[in-house]
């Protein structure tokens, strides 16, 4: 019947539109996957990323948390972990993660010196990414944060084809120009389906030390003005504080080391509410 013949010709264009793209299969061991990203780099993507993996952890206790630094060209998860040396290999020949503040981290700065530069194409970098989402033993985690490049290329295209993402945070200071990227960050998660959970506003207010007057440094509230535009929610302020850049740079991020401090708290709150728009676990 026609019916049927029209039924087969739909399930043909089915299946050759679907070769096209790579099919997406959860990491082992993992039950659900944050990304965070940013359009733009410098706006403190990577420190609310590992402020928010251990924030998470901080949250409840039972929770297991793991950490990928998926930024190829510059990771700087190993030395805000203060992680050193190369992952021993199980007998399965998978990548151990090296552990610190009870998070399990893996990085390509664990890969190569510190100081060498990741001089690669595309093509290498896919490689190198591939291998990072599935040549790692995680465990059993029940969140795995990922530390997206800046920008919107080839990196965050293969992560979000390749593997289930529960959500994505993105992290953008107030000024114009990072918002403009932040923007087309958003559109390139809705467009790979990829659930935006909200936006961070970093660096949102400077308090001067010693008088405490405030001011915005990078503009007040453009974040918010962002997130209605977009129709999301604000997961959370970060003040541009020394101290979490100082704690940061030292290894040892300020939710571990100073976690009664704003700063601190600041980021329990963003975890709190990612928590409160993740979909509900497998069990």
């Amino acid at each position: 019947s026609s019916s049927s013949g029209d039924e087969a010709l739909r399930d043909k264009r089915a299946r050759i539109l679907s070769r096209g793209l790579p099919k997406q299969k959860p990491i082992e061991g993992v039950k659900q996957v944050v990304v965070v990203a940013s359009g733009k780099g410098g706006v403190g993507k990577s420190t609310t990323a590992v402020n928010i993996a251990l924030a998470l952890a901080a949250n409840d206790s039972t929770k297991e948390v793991g950490l990928l630094d998926a930024d190829i060209y510059g990771p700087s998860i190993p030395k805000m972990m203060n992680l050193k040396g190369n992952p021993e290999l199980t007998p399965k020949n998978l990548m151990r993660p090296l552990k610190n503040y009870g998070i399990a981290c893996m990085s390509m700065g664990f890969l190569i010196e510190e100081t060498a530069p990741v001089v690669w194409r595309g093509l290498m970098v896919m490689s190198a990414v591939e291998k990072l989402l599935r040549q790692v033993d995680w465990g059993q985690l029940d969140y795995l944060v990922i530390d997206m490049p800046p920008g919107t290329g080839d990196v965050q295209l293969s992560v979000s084809q390749n593997i289930p993402i529960a959500g994505a945070v993105i992290v953008s200071t107030p000024q114009d120009v990072a918002l403009l990227d932040a923007h087309k960050g958003a559109e390139m998660f809705r467009k790979v389906h990829v659930p935006v959970l909200g936006l961070v506003q970093n660096m949102s207010v400077f308090q001067c030390p010693k008088c405490k007057h405030e001011t915005h440094i990078f503009g007040a509230d453009g974040v918010r003005d962002l997130a209605k535009t977009l129709g999301l929610d604000i997961l959370g302020d970060v003040p541009l504080h020394v101290n979490i850049r100082e704690t940061c740079d030292s290894g040892q991020p300020v939710v571990i080391s100073q976690p009664q401090s704003d700063a601190a708290k600041a980021y329990l709150k963003i975890a709190m509410e990612i928590l409160k728009r993740l979909p509900v676990p497998p069990a």
